[in-house]
């Protein structure tokens, strides 16, 4: 009974103990003043303005808190208490625990970063690049390797195109015990060495609602691009459309070629990226965005419409994050879906799969239902 008093003290707060009635001792203690700097809304000041505070108000949180707690109060304490000066001093950069949130968070303000402090901005970036890399790395080869070794074989390769392991599998049956060999029927390859065989467009929406799926698309599309098979290109728009995929190879100078913030326009990104577009029926569009048209909204539909209708693989992302489905102009999507355009959110962790059933050309309405349950 004592333990849930206290759990319950903790959630509410001291405002709703006055009397001091539930005793919070020793860590308990500790936890307490740290969620009461943040979460007290009668406090004016907060944390203060002064380093000291911050930064010990940062090393108590990581103390009494796991990271993923951390993650979510440093968050917190950005938007509540407009904590954004601690990002402007390279030693509170370095206390805090860097995550996809905050690297939104500093790209969004790399302009206005003083100069002592862009190294370690940028650190902290690389610090989650590595990180995302590492846990999505390998899913997203596997998959994008997979799904073309299924959808595009090639039966008549020239000697230099034939993939052996499965030529050597699909001929088993004709082994030869006299000559001890194998007769291969069946040669098997993948196309012409070096020649990309799908083409992929990430157009990713980089209003500042949009941060963290900026961060992931980037992240990926470092991925993709690495794989000869694909011929990968990220373009981000916002009132104005840039062309990031000769960055692709550095996702971190990729982000920072970013500027998150302003308005959006859509059409003028499906414009651009309808240019570059010579293989419809070889090419997958992955549109990242909350479908906001800051733009023309009747000419941004006749053009994915056109696109669509071309043979190009069109598919739109509500979102490319852990945060669920954002707030999104459902009108538009509606729209879009009467194209055959499906709009939803994807986790990063569902992306790859994604790609794999693009690349596949099954039905992205039937994958949704059976990957995501909706």
């Amino acid at each position: 009974m004592e333990e849930r008093l206290t759990k319950w003290r903790m959630i509410l707060g001291k405002k709703s103990d006055p009397q001091n009635a539930v005793p919070i001792t020793g860590e308990m203690k500790g936890k307490d003043e740290t969620l009461e700097a943040l979460y007290d809304s009668e406090r004016q000041a907060g944390l203060g303005s002064s380093a000291p505070n911050v930064n010990r108000w940062l090393g108590d949180i990581r103390r009494y808190f796991p990271s993923s707690v951390v993650q979510v109060m440093q968050k917190d304490a950005l938007e509540r208490l407009n904590l954004q000066q601690m990002l402007f001093e390279p030693e509170m950069l370095e206390t805090i625990e860097p995550d996809v949130s905050l690297v939104g968070t500093l790209l969004s303000l790399k302009n206005v970063i003083p100069n002592k402090t862009k190294e370690t901005a940028r650190k902290v970036v690389q610090k989650v690049v590595n990180d995302l890399e590492k846990r999505l790395r390998n899913p997203m080869r596997e998959a994008v390797t997979g799904a073309l070794s299924r959808s595009i074989r090639n039966r008549r390769p020239k000697l230099n195109e034939i993939n052996w392991n499965a030529t050597i599998r699909a001929n088993l049956k004709h082994y030869q015990h006299e000559y001890k060999t194998i007769i291969p029927h069946q040669l098997i390859g993948y196309g012409r060495k070096g020649q990309a065989l799908k083409k992929v467009f990430l157009v990713v929406d980089q209003s500042g609602s949009m941060a963290s799926s900026v961060v992931y698309a980037s992240v990926f599309g470092a991925v993709m691009a690495s794989l000869r098979a694909l011929k990968t290109h990220m373009i981000v728009f916002d009132t104005a459309v840039v062309d990031l995929t000769k960055d692709l190879d550095d996702p971190v100078d990729l982000l920072f070629g970013t500027q998150l913030g302003g308005g959006t326009d859509i059409n003028k990104a499906l414009g651009y990226t309808e240019t570059l577009i010579s293989a419809p029926n070889d090419t997958i569009l992955i549109l990242i965005s909350d479908l906001y048209e800051g733009g023309n909204k009747k000419e941004m539909l006749k053009k994915a419409m056109r696109i669509k209708s071309s043979g190009v693989q069109f598919i739109a992302l509500l979102a490319l994050s852990d945060e669920g489905a954002p707030a999104y102009d459902k009108n538009v999507a509606a729209s879009l879906a009467t194209m055959d355009i499906p709009s939803f959110a994807c986790s990063p962790d569902q992306f790859p799969s994604l790609m794999a059933a693009a690349l596949n050309k099954e039905d992205i309405k039937k994958w949704q239902q059976q990957k995501m349950g909706s």
